[in-house]
């Protein structure tokens, strides 16, 4: 039997701020945006190629509070100058060595090795991470 991740849920403090990060400067597909009267509402979004999207729930006490979401690239350049260009706040690149987190690329570029991160408006964290083998 197959158990597939398909949706992970964020806390954001204001919705409509949150989509139009995630659609205007992640870069993420608007799959649904559902309001059901002024309490409930379901907006989800897809990173391109991925299947597994985010919903995001209105939710000021954990607005933040998610960290180490992993999107995986096979250009981690590539990737960054994409999200830099829409006008996202990203880190440098970097990978872990003996002495923990390192400037600069994987040396040897290994599948995994070679990251940046980024947040959206309320904290939520993101890392992208380099897997060359599948491009």
């Amino acid at each position: 039997m197959d158990w597939k991740l398909e949706v992970v849920v964020l806390p954001v403090g204001d919705v409509d701020r949150a989509k139009a990060f995630y659609t205007g400067k992640a870069g993420f597909t608007l799959d649904v945006d559902y309001s059901a009267g002024e309490s409930f509402r379901v907006v989800q979004l897809t990173p391109p190629g991925s299947a597994c999207s985010v919903t995001l729930m209105r939710n000021e006490e954990a607005a933040g509070s998610v960290d180490g979401l992993h999107l995986v690239v096979s250009d981690i350049d590539a990737a960054r100058a994409e999200l830099t260009g829409r006008g996202a706040e990203v880190s440098e690149v970097f990978h872990f060595g003996e002495n923990g987190q390192q400037p600069g690329h994987d040396p040897q570029r290994r599948d995994f090795g070679t990251y940046f991160s980024f947040q959206d408006p309320d904290g939520n964290g993101w890392l992208v991470q380099e897997v060359p083998s599948r491009a």
